[in-house]
Parts: structure tokens; C-alpha cells; sequence
């Protein structure tokens, strides 16, 4: 009992000023970072007819969930909230699936070709065609306006194929390979049965990396799309928050032809903060999951 107390009394005392300072810093840095997402969801949720004279600094002015409601009912944020999910959670799985198959390979020391693979493939993370080569080339493809291209544009970060061959290589001994060979198991099958098995913690991290970006995606939608009911919910998001000061004309249009203009001036500078809310939720979710 005795030495259990000095134990912790002596842990008590190795908290050192450094540590203090950190401590002070690191509290300020998480309340800078909440503070904006404080005041946007304290935003999203004032009352419409305050916020056209007042701006939010912490808490909101008054309760109202006026604007949710017209931009769940009043546009067709649902289709892209659905198109947004089919392209993240598709896009997802051929990405993991493509980046730890091309992963596969490059952790055995035997395979021919594999420095010469890794230098192109690492001349990728540096140099690319540019936009109107690959535009071009996705046109010719048939992916033009295709919600295809939001799942397979960007089918293998470089960055991440690193990261699955590395943690395969030392996380996985080759001693496995070996006696499954003996076994008379391929490559597929000690790929799938052993290799994947073994690697959920870096599937589950490449999941993270995968998700989110294909989540917040916009760009693609808005390069590559021209047909507004298979836009990405981002790429409806950006044209939302182009423009800060809206007016009456501008907010019908893109909100399925509100009939009152007023109303619509009242609610509009509330329904963009909204519209932040409805699209990061998933996004936190997962991280939260992951």
C-alpha cells in the first residue's frame, strides 16, 4: 500500500513545467479549432428573421429549425445526400480493393520489375498529366458525366499503396507465405485468406483516408459533371457557399424555385450554415467509428 501511494505521488511529480505549457497550448489550439464549428452549428440553428441583422459569436439567437426544414423539403438535398453515399461507399471498396491488391506484390523481395514499379509509381505523387490531358482521356473513356468517374477517378493514392505494402511487409511475417505455399495455396488464396484476415487495422485506416476524401470530394462533380441529379452533395455545397451574399433570385434558382422571394432572403444566409451541418455529420461519424 505503501509503495503503491510513493508510486503515485512520484508520478504526480513528473509533471514538469514543459508539460504544463503543452497542456496550456494544446487547450487553446482544440478551442480554436471547436470555436468555429460552435458557431456555425449555434448559426444553424438561430432563429432567420434575427440572423439578417445579427451575427453569431458563440451562442444562437433564439431556436429555430426553419431553415433544416426548407432545405430538406426545398431542394433536392436528399438525391445528392444518396448520390454522395453510393459514390463514397463504391468508391471506398474498389479503392481498398485496388491499393491492397497492387500492395500485395510489391512486399516480396523476389518480385521482377518491383524497383522499377515503386520509382514510376512514386514519379506519380510529383508530376500528372494535368487537368486537360485527363479530361480528355475520361471523356474518351465514356466517364463524361458518368457518376462512374466519382468512383473510379483516383483509383490508387500512391501515398496509401506505400502505407498497406509497409505495414504487410512488417507486420506480416513471410515465414506465413511459406508454409501456406507448402500448403499448396496461391498467391489469391493466401491473399485473401491470410493477407486481408490480417491487415483490418490497416484496411480500417485506408478506409478513413478513402472515405472521407471521397466524401468531400467536389471537384470531380463539378469538372466532370454537367447533369445536376448525379451531382455529389459537395459539389451542390460549393455552389451554396460561393457566393455569401445571396439574393432572392439566386436562392430560388437553386432551391427548386422558392415562391416567396422574401422568405427566401430571410432564410438564405442561415440555410448555407445548415447545409455545412448536413454534409460533415457522416464524416464525424465515421471518424468516430474508425
Amino acid at each position: 500500500m505503501t509503495h503503491t501511494m510513493k508510486g503515485t505521488t512520484r508520478r504526480h511529480r513528473r509533471i514538469t513545467t514543459f508539460d504544463r505549457v503543452n497542456i496550456i497550448i494544446l487547450v487553446i489550439l482544440s478551442l480554436l479549432f471547436l470555436y468555429p464549428i460552435v458557431v456555425t452549428i449555434s448559426t444553424s440553428i438561430s432563429d432567420p428573421s434575427v440572423m439578417l441583422s445579427s451575427t453569431v459569436y458563440l451562442l444562437p439567437y433564439g431556436f429555430s429549425l426553419e431553415a433544416y426544414k426548407t432545405l430538406l423539403e426545398r431542394s433536392n438535398i436528399l438525391q445528392y445526400y444518396l448520390n454522395t453515399i453510393l459514390y463514397a461507399f463504391g468508391g471506398t471498396a474498389i479503392h481498398l480493393f485496388c491499393t491492397s491488391l497492387m500492395a500485395y506484390p510489391l512486399t516480396f523481395r523476389d518480385f521482377r520489375g518491383k524497383k522499377t514499379i515503386t520509382v514510376l509509381l512514386t514519379i506519380t505523387m510529383f508530376f500528372s498529366g494535368g487537368l486537360i490531358p485527363t479530361f480528355l482521356w475520361m471523356r474518351d473513356l465514356g466517364l463524361y458525366n458518368n457518376p462512374m468517374i466519382m468512383i473510379v477517378m483516383g483509383m490508387v493514392s500512391v501515398w496509401n499503396l506505400m502505407v498497406a505494402r509497409t505495414y504487410i511487409q512488417t507486420s506480416i511475417p513471410n515465414e506465413l507465405y511459406e508454409a501456406a505455399a507448402i500448403d499448396g495455396a496461391s498467391h489469391f488464396q493466401y491473399f485473401f485468406k491470410v493477407v486481408l484476415p490480417l491487415s483490418a487495422t490497416i484496411v480500417a485506416v485506408l478506409s478513413v483516408y478513402y472515405g472521407v476524401g471521397k466524401w468531400n470530394d467536389y471537384y470531380t462533380g463539378l469538372v466532370y459533371m454537367k447533369d445536376k441529379s448525379i451531382l455529389p452533395l459537395q459539389t451542390v455545397l460549393r455552389q451554396i457557399l460561393a457566393t455569401l451574399n445571396y439574393n432572392a433570385s439566386d436562392f430560388a434558382e437553386m432551391f427548386d424555385d422558392m415562391a416567396k422571394q422574401q422568405e427566401a432572403v430571410r432564410i438564405a444566409n442561415v440555410v448555407k450554415y445548415c447545409a455545412i451541418i448536413v454534409s460533415t455529420v457522416p464524416a464525424v461519424i465515421l471518424y468516430l467509428f474508425m
